[in-house]
């Protein structure tokens, strides 16, 4: 992810990163087994991302317009608590989550892929698109990765929160211990 001291000092401050599912965390596709249950692919690297944010402080919350058992049973293993399904109006939960943690929106990064995420990365102090992310949400981004969304693009965005605050170094250095 290619970015200047503008968007370095923004993410100095987010304290809470939201993620969509569909495209963001999976890679879009919607996969089903002979039964019609729902199955999707995750990204290992994007989830110890996760949880290397969770261990520094960082937030994280999900907001996605799909209901899905596979992404409740992903987000728990991650020890993601902030889990909003079923939401085609995110800008609700948006405001349920900032409220909830009291936090203003100008600490709330947002990573989203199509125009059902323009409502929330519209007031969010860092939206940020993945590289597969339909062109319209692009052109709203502050940042593009340049990973595509099951791909690597939230490990992406983790690792540049925590460079930004000066906390990759130390936690890099704790896996070679």
């Amino acid at each position: 992810m290619h970015s200047t001291e503008k968007e370095t000092e923004i993410a100095k401050k987010i304290k809470l990163l939201i993620l969509d599912i569909d495209g963001v965390l999976t890679d879009g596709g919607i996969y089903f087994d002979d039964t019609g249950k729902e199955l999707k692919k995750f990204n290992s690297l994007d989830g110890h991302g996760i949880k290397m944010l969770l261990s520094s402080g960082i937030e994280v919350g999900v907001i996605t317009a799909r209901s899905t058992s596979s992404v409740s049973y992903r987000l728990k293993d991650l020890g993601v608590k902030h889990y909003y399904h079923g939401i085609s109006d995110k800008s609700i939960a948006l405001s349920e989550l900032t409220d909830k943690l009291s936090m203003e929106l100008s600490q709330v990064c947002y990573v989203g892929d199509d125009v059902i995420d323009l409502p929330v990365m519209t007031k969010v102090a860092l939206p940020i698109a993945v590289a597969n992310a339909h062109s319209f949400v692009k052109e709203h981004s502050i940042l593009v990765s340049e990973k595509c969304g099951g791909s690597g693009a939230v490990r992406e965005v983790c690792d540049f929160l925590l460079k930004s605050q000066g906390k990759y170094d130390a936690l890099m250095e704790s896996y070679l211990k």
